[in-house]
C-alpha cells in the first residue's frame, strides 16, 4: 500500500537493529529518508549501508544515548538538519526484555537497574519527543510514535512491565499537548518478536534441552512462540514496521493518543 510518505524525514532512535531496524527499512521502502540513531556507530554505519543500498533512501547514522539530554538534543537538531526538516519521530531504545536485576520478586529487584531501565525506555521517549516537537511544528505535520511492550499487561517483570506502562501515559499526555499542531502521537505494544537476537536466543535453549531450535519454538519453550498467542506464530519484526508506516501516513490521521498491540493475539484479558 502506498501511504504518500513520499519526501517525509523520520528519526527513528533504536534504528541499528532489532525493532527499530526494520522500521527504518518500512520507512526508507515508502520514500522516506531515516536517520537511525543509537549509541554504537559501526552497528549503526552497517545497517545504515545495507538500507540505503536496499531502499535507495538516505539512511544517516547518528550516535547518541539517550540518557544524556545535551546528546540527545544535539543529535535531533543533527537530524533535523541533516534531512532537511523532521516529520517523524520513532522512539525504540530500550533494553530488550528490561533489565534481568529489576524482575522477579520485589526483594530481590535491584533499584538502580530499575531507574536505568526507565531512564533508557521512558525518560529517553521523552527527551527525544520533547527535542523533536519544534521541528514537527514547523512543518504543522508530525508523527512520534513510541515502542512500548506487551509486558505492559503482564504482571510480574516490576522493572519492563512499569517503563511500558509509562510509555503509554506519556503517548497520551503529548497526544492531547500535540494535536492542535497537527501532531499525531500513539504507541505500539509489540509482544515477542522475531529478529535478528532470536536465532541466538533459540539455539541456546535447544543446547539446554538437547533438541533443535525448530523444536524449541514449536514446544512453546519461549513466549511469543505457537500456542502462546492466537495466531499460533511469532510475530514478524517487519510486522511492527508495516504498522508503524501506517501510523505514520495520512491514513491514520485521525489516530491519535492511543495504543495498538501488535503481540498475535497473546493474553486472554478483554480490555475495552
Amino acid at each position: 500500500m502506498d501511504f504518500s510518505l513520499q519526501g517525509k524525514h523520520a528519526m527513528v532512535v533504536g534504528g541499528g537493529r532489532g525493532i527499530g531496524k526494520s522500521i527504518a527499512r518500512e520507512l526508507a521502502r515508502e520514500g522516506v529518508d531515516v536517520v537511525i540513531a543509537a549509541r554504537t556507530l559501526p552497528e549503526l554505519e552497517t545497517t545504515a549501508r545495507e538500507l540505503e543500498d536496499e531502499t535507495g533512501r538516505r539512511v544517516i547514522p547518528l550516535t547518541l544515548d539517550v540518557t544524556k539530554r545535551e546528546q540527545v538534543d544535539r543529535a535531533v537538531a543533527e537530524a533535523n538538519e541533516k534531512l532537511g526538516g523532521l516529520h517523524i519521530l520513532v522512539n525504540s531504545a530500550a533494553l530488550p526484555g528490561g533489565s534481568t536485576t529489576a524482575a522477579g520478586p520485589i526483594e530481590f529487584v535491584d533499584e538502580n537497574d530499575l531507574l536505568s531501565d526507565f531512564d533508557v525506555k521512558y525518560v529517553g521517549a521523552l527527551r527525544c519527543a520533547r527535542a523533536a516537537i519544534p521541528f514537527l511544528k514547523e512543518h504543522g505535520w508530525g508523527r512520534i510514535i513510541n515502542i512500548s511492550g506487551h509486558n505492559a499487561r503482564n504482571a510480574g517483570n516490576l522493572s519492563a512491565g512499569a517503563r511500558n506502562v509509562s510509555l503509554v501515559h506519556l503517548t497520551k499526555t503529548l497526544s492531547t499537548q500535540l494535536g492542535r499542531y497537527g501532531i499525531t502521537v500513539n504507541c505500539i505494544h509489540p509482544g515477542i518478536i522475531r529478529t535478528e537476537r532470536t536465532p541466538g536466543v533459540l539455539a541456546d535453549r535447544a543446547a539446554q534441552l538437547g533438541i533443535s531450535p525448530e523444536e524449541v519454538e514449536q514446544r512453546d519453550y519461549v513466549p511469543g512462540a505457537p500456542r502462546s498467542n492466537a495466531i499460533g506464530r511469532m510475530v514478524e519484526s517487519s510486522e511492527i514496521a508495516y504498522l508503524t508506516a501506517f501510523l505514520a501516513s495520512d491514513k491514520a490521521r485521525a489516530i491519535t493518543g492511543e495504543l495498538i498491540e501488535a503481540s498475535g493475539g497473546a493474553g486472554n484479558s478483554v480490555y475495552y
